[in-house]
């Protein structure tokens, strides 16, 4: 299968060419896949976030600038679709999210440090279900994912005080709950 440039894959997706589309969908899955795991380690959200990026995609193809990277195009239609799923979480869950989470290594530590990592990573997973969804996407993507508030900016279509207003508050929020546990 030789490989085609992005614009004339696009370009023959919009006119309805469905192998474009899912040669489009081939190049760019594991991207979408990557952003869409920062919100959520569950198998059938991390679909169901994935399929509904390429449906948009799919659907506002048209709309798509050429001035502006492809890849940054998707990016934001990910994270806005990443973004509208924790508030929807949020609401049907209302308090006890379980959109956030986070992978780390500890196959070579001690019983000890391999607790401690745990006991952390509860700690801040209770924390973090505790923010607002904008407040959760703004974290995960200002300090896991290390987006600048530029980045962020672009890819929410907040203006950059917004950003840092919510990442303020975030940090705020994550603060107050941790002096509580420390209290217990």
């Amino acid at each position: 299968m030789n490989k085609l440039p992005d614009e004339h894959l696009i370009e023959a997706a919009i006119k309805r060419d469905d192998e474009a589309f899912i040669r489009l969908v081939s190049k760019y899955k594991h991207r979408v896949m990557s952003i869409a795991a920062r919100f959520s380690q569950i198998r059938e959200d991390l679909d169901d976030v994935c399929q509904e990026v390429f449906i948009k995609v799919y659907q506002n193809l048209r709309s798509y600038k050429k001035e502006v990277p492809f890849e940054h195009w998707l990016s934001r239609i990910t994270v806005n679709t990443c973004y509208d799923a924790l508030r929807k979480k949020k609401r049907q869950i209302s308090g006890t999210s379980s959109v956030f989470s986070l992978k780390y290594d500890i196959a070579d530590m001690s019983n000890e440090a391999r607790q401690a990592a745990a006991d952390a990573y509860h700690i801040l997973y209770r924390g973090m279900s505790k923010l607002k969804a904008s407040e959760q996407l703004v974290i995960t993507l200002l300090e896991l994912e290390d987006r600048s508030i530029r980045e962020i900016s672009d890819l929410t279509g907040w203006s950059e005080s917004k950003v840092k207003v919510r990442a303020f508050r975030a940090r705020k929020a994550l603060k107050k709950f941790l002096e509580e546990i420390d209290h217990e």
